[in-house]
């Protein structure tokens, strides 16, 4: 907080983060969503709660309140991952993303228009399976729960379909201009924050969990023990692949520039055991969110059981989704390193000043030599990222934990928090270390931190900005808070 433009980024995140929280909490004009919040209460009290739930959690609770963000950045992510594709197959796109800042930001617009296309589509076929909720979940009975929409149907499905569409690309702009003006990824962290919104919720029903009413079954001392251990063991695990590295020996021999000479050096090339970090588990889970989705809420519009079928072999407990998942896994974590690691562009960066690693020929053999490491540690990482992704899993059908605790022992959930809060902490290590600070933790420092951000970043937003903005927040906030003791006080 002593350094001004760090002070200004963090403020700035966490108001317009604020503002992403408020969004999940604002339901859409017409719809009650007590009865879908009832009915999926009900699901969780019986060990189930495994139908979107997924995509409930990316949304931060957002799909199951009816709100305006129901939808969240999972679209804009969908039409990232469609263009990123598409760059690699198409030379048109290929181009502009090889034209600098004026192609990337083509790239943006053509995203930005296909979020819209997507959040219309999924929307509308959103709304209209909330109008009739038992195809879409199976068990909901409107005699026992009730409707959730409330209004009549045409006006109701366009004036939704805009509100959805608007809140994704609020939440869109909120996540670029967290990138450019705040600290870290700001489509990460939205996501992230949605995840770590249903802390206090997993705590409660931990609570429940181990101090049941009598009469009710209920986990003792040994069960809470090999939960806490395996808590940590998977965090560990998950920040140590992430962390981990090979370091690929480089020599630099001498070379006499004008009356100075350079080189004559060792040093190392880290190779990140898991280069892709956590973008092959949000890429393949938004590729199986979007199907899944589109072919349960087209079963459910029309009437065609064979998709609404099909869509629930596409959510986790069936052993076509963990086939899916893993190849995806896989598929995307050998696709980025394919796009973003250039073995052949290394071997020239380190034949160009003079570097070579021992035993290995400059050029051609040296991107072979590299190629051939990175494939092997990015099927470790690929392995070690499904593992983790099906732990969950083990504890939801297995050992009956509920869901909103079992996302928190490893699964996407997870991978995407360790992974965000890492690069988040490794940023502002490197604004505390650029300006000759001691930096953010005095024990256990991050390893493999950069001396430069690892993003294009603009500059931060001035303090009178900030403060307006953080000021309007707080006075939303206790708004919000003598709101819900006046409702409490009532009941």
């Amino acid at each position: 907080m002593k350094i001004p433009e760090l002070r200004s980024r963090i403020l700035y995140t966490l108001a317009l983060l604020f503002v992403a929280r408020v969004g999940a909490h604002i339901p859409l004009p017409g719809i009650d969503p007590k009865p879908l919040m009832q009915f999926f209460a009900d699901q969780t009290a019986g060990g189930g709660g495994a139908l979107v739930g997924l995509y409930n959690m990316f949304t931060g609770g957002a799909l199951l309140k009816g709100a305006v963000c129901a939808l969240g950045i999972m679209p804009y992510i969908s039409a990232s991952i469609i263009f990123q594709l598409m760059t690699a197959v198409v030379p048109t796109l290929s181009r502009l993303q090889q034209e600098g800042d004026t192609g990337r930001q083509k790239l943006t617009q053509y995203t930005r228009y296909l979020t819209v296309i997507i959040c219309v589509v999924q929307g509308a076929l959103l709304i209209l399976a909330l109008e009739n909720p038992g195809r879409l979940f199976p068990g909901y009975d409107i005699n026992q729960y009730g409707h959730i929409v409330l209004v009549g149907k045409t006006m109701f499905l366009l004036q939704s379909t805009i509100f959805l569409t608007a809140g994704t690309l609020l939440m869109m702009w909120l996540g670029e201009q967290i990138t450019q003006r705040g600290i870290g990824n700001g489509v990460s962290l939205l996501i992230t924050i949605g995840i770590i919104a249903d802390v206090p919720g997993a705590a409660a029903a931990t609570y429940q969990l181990f101090f049941a009413p009598v009469g009710v079954a209920k986990l003792g001392l040994p069960q809470a023990v090999l939960m806490g251990g395996l808590f940590l063991v998977v965090t560990m695990g998950i920040i140590a692949v992430t962390q981990g590295q090979r370091k690929i020996p480089v020599q630099y021999a001498k070379r006499v520039v004008g009356q100075k000479v350079y080189g004559g050096q060792s040093s190392f090339l880290p190779l990140k055991v898991n280069y892709s970090g956590v973008m092959p588990v949000i890429f393949a889970s938004a590729i199986l969110l979007f199907p899944q989705q589109i072919f349960s809420q087209l079963g459910a519009a029309f009437d065609i059981k064979f998709l609404v079928e099909f869509a629930n072999n596409l959510i986790s407990g069936h052993w076509i989704y963990y086939a899916i998942m893993a190849s995806l896994i896989l598929f995307f974590s050998y696709f980025w390193v394919s796009v973003m690691f250039k073995p052949i562009q290394v071997a020239d960066d380190l034949k160009k000043y003079g570097g070579y690693i021992p035993g290995v020929r400059p050029g051609e053999p040296t991107a072979n030599f590299l190629d051939f490491i990175m494939t092997r540690l990015t099927l470790a990482g690929a392995c070690f990222l499904t593992i983790i992704a099906v732990i969950p899993d083990i504890l939801l059908f297995q050992l009956q934990v509920p869901p909103r605790i079992a996302h928190f022992f490893g699964g996407t959930g997870m991978l995407i928090t360790v992974g965000v809060i890492l690069d988040t902490m490794r940023q502002i290590e490197t604004f505390l270390l650029q300006r000759h600070y001691d930096g953010f933790l005095k024990k256990g420092r991050i390893r493999g931190r950069s001396t430069s951000p690892q993003m294009t970043i603009g500059e931060a937003a001035s303090d009178a900005t900030v403060m307006k903005l953080v000021g309007f927040m707080l006075v939303m906030l206790l708004v919000g808070i003598a709101a819900w003791a006046v409702r409490q006080f009532a009941l």
